[in-house]
């Protein structure tokens, strides 16, 4: 009786989590259909699978719209997401190792104030940004776009927690070897520390490639257009071309797939090894 329940409670998980899985995957099934789909198939009211013609000439009308420069803001996007995960692991990973590592009595008040920063919402600060950008004359710069969101506290709590369970073994080998606290965290921290880089790292790339607001703000010319400021352009034209859309929609997700995939097995192993130790 007991192996029956066994059995029965696992169809039903596994039939729970096909079920979960399905509703998952319709957003991104309705993005391919519509965005190889003409526009009559995506507005018809009688509705189809898929189209019984698939458009694959849709993703080259993408690219040679001459409204949208797509191309673009796809290479905007990764010069920013890929410069600012760079720059967020190197400030976030010393900033943590230092409050983790290095002897200084006011260490905790300097990490109670990070933290504090995580309290204080985005719109209040927003404002400020953008004189100090503007006042700078970043604005439409890569700049503009990359250095005011380069630091982040939760990176550096990330890593605070996680240098604290760090095995002190090993930097204590590096000393007696005559290294100091830059070479010790450069040459043994950082190779051993690849899970938690790897998890806030794709943390970082995702938010940074999906940023909207501040992109919008002070990208304000065409050519420093990110692609989620050129997916907003398709929907606030005097006509919108729905195939488009869905079809920028899919080709922007593309790169946070590859990401994330590549780097999924290190994400979970991250976050759990940097567990709230004081």
């Amino acid at each position: 009786m007991y192996d029956a329940w066994v059995r029965v409670g696992r169809a039903l998980r596994l039939t729970l989590l096909i079920a979960l899985a399905l509703l998952f995957l319709i957003p991104f099934y309705l993005l391919l259909r519509n965005g190889l789909a003409s526009e009559q198939d995506i507005t018809s009211p009688d509705w189809t699978f898929f189209p019984s013609t698939l458009h694959w000439s849709n993703i080259k009308e993408l690219f040679e719209d001459s409204t949208v420069p797509m191309a673009r803001s796809l290479l905007n996007s990764a010069l920013i997401a890929v410069l600012t995960t760079a720059g967020t692991l190197l400030l976030a990973s010393l900033a943590g190792y230092g409050l983790a590592r290095i002897p200084y009595r006011y260490a905790n008040h300097v990490f109670y104030a990070i933290l504090g920063t995580m309290m204080v919402p985005a719109a209040v600060t927003f404002v400020p940004s953008f004189v100090l950008v503007s006042s700078l004359g970043w604005v439409s710069t890569l700049r503009g776009l990359i250095v005011p969101t380069l630091f982040s506290a939760f990176a550096c709590f990330i890593f605070r927690q996680y240098f604290l369970g760090f095995p002190r073994e090993l930097e204590d080998a590096a000393r007696v070897d005559g290294l100091g606290y830059w070479r010790t965290y450069w040459l043994i921290v950082v190779p051993n520390s690849r899970p938690v880089f790897a998890a806030v790292g794709t943390i970082v790339f995702i938010g940074a490639w999906n940023s909207f607001l501040w992109p919008l703000v002070i990208g304000q010319d065409r050519d420093a257009w990110t692609v989620q400021v050129a997916l907003a352009s398709f929907t606030t034209s005097q006509v919108i071309r729905l195939h488009e859309l869905f079809i920028a929609a899919a080709v922007s997700i593309v790169p946070l797939l590859v990401v994330f995939l590549f780097f999924q097995r290190w994400i979970v192993a991250g976050v759990e090894r940097s567990g709230i130790d004081d």
